[in-house]
């Protein structure tokens, strides 16, 4: 134990000594044990770092040394265009092998390697970046720079289907943790080159990719520039999932409506980007961001365009419907118990009457118990395994409900307001709305007890007068109903034949009226709530 214990200090004293006190002034040494040394200490003497030292040439041999990441790299690539091309070109090396250092650097980099993507690099934290992006480096003694091979690799998960926005026609290909990967899948739907990406790291610890997309010509150019200026303002250290970056992107922050859309699925994200709007993809995760948005694209699925558009306008007209039901389902039927039984009609005013006789709490206090108990519900499903998942939420929704009604603590019409409200909430095809949704729904639910539905009615007068403040990156959000488009309702709570739908806009989110008189630009929502003329 107090040897172990001795080794241990040892590692932290040298890890402590020169690069504690000059990490940040550490630079590519001619000597190249002194680089692998500071590259050692720097990296706390990790198991994980490989380095491989050999000589090439025989009548003056140059020492050389391959580093690189274990886990982090595509072992192929290191075995055989790596290590085996340095072997191999060796014979050819000492018969040509320059004297000087910078000629001898030159010669390994032209001749003695045989990867397609290499890179030169003189400063030390491009360096270590590189390295620990997952490319190997190659030192030459006697020369102060590094050659970067894109060595790229790991494990990586395969591409599956999507697990949160299943569709019963469609590809069955979703985003997985590699940011090649992801761009890759967009390039093989858009063969154009018109399809640009930028690259910038984020996260001054972390230094996470991340990939701008947008088709030039398409995208709006302001859009496109803000998106940019906002990316280039963050200032973090760590970037683990593409939410960070979109709570530090979006308009506004208080707010439960989602102003920036996520998808897992590359041709939801193809058909955002031939309507003009921009992607961010983050390395390490499936989930990719879509700016500008609009309310209608929260509402949409790609259903509605593999199937016949009246069965997509059905589709959408119940997913509107069961929006309104998650918002005021429990608040109608607090106010109609409360404060105006005239509205409801004799018999059911009776049995209502009946069925809360041995009911020890008002109607507000039963639907303030019923909605915590169906979210406890709710989460919990979430968390278990999913084998058990589903199995807990469904039962256990059956056990509760039942207890409670033959318990006399919760009417049976309680449980049916609740229970509809659940699935309603289910209905809607982006998390993100549900959830706000079901946050606003316990407002509604407050204003329906106090003042009936006089507070219903002042809720949704705020509620809207704060979904038309929103915008998305300039868009409103309400768009194309507010402003109103006529051209914009071909796609947006109705889908009009297919022939009659243009993929690409003028302006996303709302039409202009030119000189003419006539009305251009956005005609509604494409894919998933992509705009469409």
């Amino acid at each position: 134990m107090k040897k172990n214990r001795s080794l241990i200090q040892d590692r932290d004293a040298r890890a402590s000594g020169d690069t504690a006190s000059g990490a940040d002034n550490l630079n590519i040494s001619n000597n190249l044990e002194q680089t692998l040394d500071n590259v050692t200490r720097e990296l706390g003497f990790s198991p994980d770092l490989k380095i491989r030292k050999f000589q090439i040439g025989s009548a003056e041999p140059v020492w050389v040394a391959a580093v690189f990441m274990d886990g982090l790299i595509n072992t192929v690539a290191v075995d055989e265009f790596v290590m085996g091309a340095l072997f191999d070109n060796s014979a050819d090396a000492a018969e040509g092998m320059p004297r000087e250092p910078q000629e001898r650097f030159q010669f390994i980099l032209d001749r003695a390697l045989e990867l397609g993507e290499t890179a030169v690099k003189d400063d030390w934290n491009d360096m270590m970046l590189s390295l620990l992006s997952g490319n190997t480096i190659i030192l030459v003694d006697g020369c102060s720079k590094a050659i970067v091979g894109g060595t790229k690799g790991g494990e990586w998960r395969t591409v599956a289907e999507p697990s949160s926005q299943i569709v019963i026609r469609g590809p069955k290909d979703s985003f997985v943790e590699s940011l090649i990967t992801n761009i890759a899948l967009i390039r093989r739907r858009i063969k154009s080159p018109k399809l640009w990406i930028e690259f910038m790291k984020i996260g001054s610890v972390t230094n996470t990719d991340v990939a701008l997309l947008y088709m030039k010509g398409r995208a709006d150019d302001k859009v496109v520039d803000q998106v940019r200026m906002r990316l280039k303002k963050i200032d973090i250290e760590a970037v683990l999932e593409s939410s960070y970056i979109e709570q530090l992107i979006q308009d506004k922050v208080f707010t439960p409506f989602p102003t920036v859309y996520n998808t897992e699925r590359p041709d939801v994200s193809a058909a955002n980007l031939l309507e003009g709007r921009v992607v961010l993809i983050v390395d390490g995760t499936p989930f990719v961001l879509v700016v500008p948005t609009v309310l209608a694209q929260f509402l949409q699925s790609t259903d509605d365009y593999t199937q016949r558009f009246d069965s997509a306008t059905l589709m959408r007209l119940v997913r509107y419907m069961s929006l309104i039901i998650l918002l005021l389902g429990p608040s109608v039927y607090i106010a109609l118990t409360t404060f105006h039984y005239e509205m409801v009609p004799t018999p059911m005013l009776i049995s209502l009457l009946a069925q809360r006789e041995n009911v020890p709490f008002p109607a507000a206090i039963e639907a303030m118990i019923m909605e915590a108990a169906f979210e406890i519900l709710r989460e919990a499903g979430i968390r278990m395994p999913r084998a058990v998942g589903q199995t807990v939420s469904i039962v256990g929704a059956l056990i509760l409900g039942t207890a409670v009604v033959e318990a006399g603590i919760i009417t049976p019409v309680m449980v049916i307001v609740v229970a509809l409200t659940g699935i309603a909430s289910f209905a809607i095809p982006s998390y993100n709305l549900a959830v706000a949704g079901r946050i606003i729904r316990f407002g509604f639910m407050v204003a329906a007890s106090m003042f009936g539905f006089y507070g219903i009615t002042l809720g949704l007068i705020v509620l809207i007068a704060h979904i038309n403040s929103l915008q998305s990156f300039g868009t409103p959000y309400l768009a194309p109903l507010s402003p109103f488009s006529i051209r914009g309702q071909k796609d947006t709570v109705i889908r009009v034949p297919m022939f009659l739908v243009s993929l690409r806009p003028n302006k996303l989110g709302y039409m202009k009226d030119d000189k003419s008189g006539k009305r251009k630009g956005t005609a509604g929502t494409g894919k998933d709530g992509q705009s469409g003329a």
